[in-house]
């Protein structure tokens, strides 16, 4: 189930234009169909036979009749194509999460009428070892770069093993249907899978030269060409930072950050760099780059690829640059599902450009470029390179809001034609490690966002009441919900903090959900095999976890040696994270409907995942706060009966 849940996320970001945005939505809306498929399972009708030709025809409509999410307005910025067309997102937001729903109900009822025949923490653990598997095996396919119809042969697979004999020619049918759309997508020429997007190249009129179009999950990325066509036709950008540095500047040592297929690198080394370190997050384009570029910029012996996130790198080399490089870092999608940070939403705060200044020699220089769509968001890295460097930088710009920020160590070590100043109206804040939101201006709560929660929470509440039946039964339950909408907030607080402090990598973010699932059944464990402390007793230390993971200041993190900043980091996420299901598996050990208490546990993560949002506002650190609250509601709502058998 969680292996489909995580497919159904990665294949409807690479095909939904933007939708890898919104990827959280479509998790939000697997969590909704999870528990719905619960509360079925303790009816006599079912859902699960209409599960396979609800994917199918998913598939079969995306593949053949694109679905692009139609964006507009500048109090969020996405990175996308230039002429964008579709259905607004109001329309395919709540389509997606509702299909998305109905797929995932089917197999969760399979699960929840599992539940229903064994004791509730057996099935629990059962539950758990199977995701785990289910994340081990996303993990191997991301590292392996299978494409599509591989991820969609085991999920077929595994719903025809799962399909009552009577239905299995039929299920073979809608499989074979299904594998048809994604082969058609894998022998698509020029299509090829990263860890992080559907990588797809397009030769021009001019590829004889050169020339070669890189789009990443359906959007324009990079054009790779000749760096000369670049510097003399192209966009003026990449050589103006060249044109900032003092006259005579000799280049021995230059990281780029961003490093793509490999043009930024070419164009540093005809201007005299002597050392490259070429940084970016994606190996495939990496790859197209050494393979295709016609400069060779990855050939050249000067050149060192790491295949890195750019802050993660720059937090671990002791190496001293000339120049500093952001060559047109930005996101196609998110880092997962079940956070807002963007791939490279830590590169661009406050302590990542201090960070930049840490590494430049005495007179060094930095330079970031790109096109940003926005005044406010030019105001935003200029102000603050000049907060971190302590002068205005030089700042050029060109059409269609495309901008070079220029910061020298000191005013000497820049050559402006014209230095920084704030062009937009109103105040526009940096951004730092806590609120890495650089592309959210921050005057108002999102609409968009606020209407699609909105509505995520009425469809959850309409499920549970049209499904479950009256609420007042469930009461006995309630405490189970707020543990899964704390839960998921606070998974969602550790993403975000191991992103920041060791990457926004893929494998990074694998390890996360791995290591939450391996304490969870650690847990789980506990509480079977040994006497575990009073339920008040947990969740006082439940609440005495989260203050201190609140107090440890994430920049003294960040300033630890690898090995100590992983200890530290790990004892502060995972701690409250098992005291949080010693307590969950105390109360579910107790449940009379192990089925209905494990499905308003799940409706609950929807709440918590809805709370997310509220970092936009608060930071993430102070989501601990949020977290601390709704484990305190839940202790008051558990029976006093259940406080003193548990």
């Amino acid at each position: 189930m969680l292996f489909l849940e995580l497919a159904l996320i990665r294949w409807l970001g690479s095909n939904v234009i933007h939708l890898s945005y919104f990827s959280n939505f479509v998790l939000l809306g697997s969590f909704l169909g999870i528990g719905a498929g619960f509360l079925i399972s303790r009816k006599d009708w079912s859902v699960w036979p209409f599960s396979l030709p609800l994917l199918t025809i998913l598939l079969i409509g995306v593949t053949l009749f694109p679905v692009t999410i139609q964006r507009s307005g500048s109090d969020i910025i996405y990175f996308t194509s230039l002429q964008v067309s579709g259905p607004p997102a109001w329309l395919a937001l709540p389509l997606v999460f509702l299909l998305v729903a109905a797929i995932l109900a089917g197999p969760a009822e399979l699960v929840g009428r599992c539940f229903a025949k064994m004791r509730p923490l057996s099935a629990y653990r059962y539950d758990l070892i199977g995701s785990l598997a289910g994340i081990i095996l996303f993990t191997t396919l991301s590292f392996l770069r299978a494409p599509s119809i591989v991820w969609g042969v085991i999920a077929i697979a595994l719903y025809i093993v799962l399909s009552e004999k009577k239905r299995r020619i039929l299920s073979v049918g809608w499989g074979a249907a299904s594998l048809a759309m994604l082969l058609m997508e894998t022998l698509t020429p020029g299509v090829s899978w990263s860890p992080y997007y559907k990588v797809q190249t397009h030769s021009t009129n001019q590829a004889a030269d050169g020339f070669m179009l890189i789009e990443a999950n359906g959007v324009p990325h990079q054009l790779m060409a000749p760096a000369q066509w670049k510097i003399d036709e192209g966009e003026r950008i990449y050589e103006t930072p060249y044109l900032r540095l003092p006259e005579g500047r000799q280049l021995e040592n230059v990281l780029i950050v961003g490093a793509g297929s490999g043009s930024d690198v070419a164009i540093a080394l005809r201007n005299g760099a002597q050392n490259v370190d070429a940084v970016d997050i994606d190996p495939r384009i990496m790859e197209l780059g050494a393979e295709f570029n016609i400069d060779r910029p990855y050939q050249d012996p000067r050149v060192t690829r790491h295949v890195d996130d750019g802050r993660a790198f720059l937090e671990r080399t002791d190496k001293k640059y000339d120049l500093i490089l952001f060559a047109l870092p930005d996101s196609l999608t998110l880092v997962s599902g079940a956070s807002q940070i963007r791939l490279e939403s830590f590169l661009f705060t406050e302590e990542a450009v201090q960070s930049v200044r840490d590494r430049l020699k005495p007179n060094g220089t930095f330079a970031m470029y790109n096109y940003y769509r926005e005044d406010w968001l030019i105001d935003r890295l200029a102000g603050t390179a000049a907060k971190v460097f302590g002068h205005a930088p030089c700042i050029d710009t060109f059409s269609g809001a495309q901008a070079v920020v220029t910061a020298g160590m000191t005013v000497n070590d820049q050559s402006c034609a014209q230095e920084w100043r704030q062009t937009s109206a109103g105040p526009v804040e940096t951004v730092t490690d806590d609120a890495p939101f650089l592309y959210f201006r921050g005057d108002t709560f999102p609409p968009l966002y606020a209407f699609t929660l909105a509505a995520i929470l009425i469809a959850s509440l309409v499920t549970v009441r049209t499904l479950g039946g009256p609420l007042g039964p469930m009461r006995p339950y309630a405490d189970l919900f707020f543990m899964g909408a704390a839960f998921l907030l606070l998974e969602t607080k550790n993403i975000a903090t191991f992103a920041l402090l060791f990457g926004t990598t893929w494998f990074v973010n694998a390890l996360v959900f791995a290591g939450v699932l391996v304490i969870v059944l650690a847990a789980v464990e506990t509480t079977r095999r040994f006497k575990t402390p009073p339920l008040p007793v947990v969740f006082a230390a439940i609440a005495a976890s989260l203050a201190l993971a609140w107090v440890v200041p994430e920049e003294w993190l960040l300033s630890l040696p690898f090995v100590p900043r992983l200890i530290i980091a790990t004892l502060l996420a995972f701690v409250p994270i098992y005291l949080a299901n010693v307590a969950f598996s105390k109360r579910f050990r107790e449940s009379g409907d192990s089925q209905a208490a494990f499905a308003i546990n799940l409706l609950g993560t929807i709440v918590g995942g809805c709370f997310e949002y509220a970092a936009l506002v608060t930071g993430y650190n102070n989501l601990l706060i949020l977290t601390g609250l709704l484990y305190l509601a839940a202790f008051l709502l558990v029976p006093k009966g259940a406080v003193r058998s548990a």
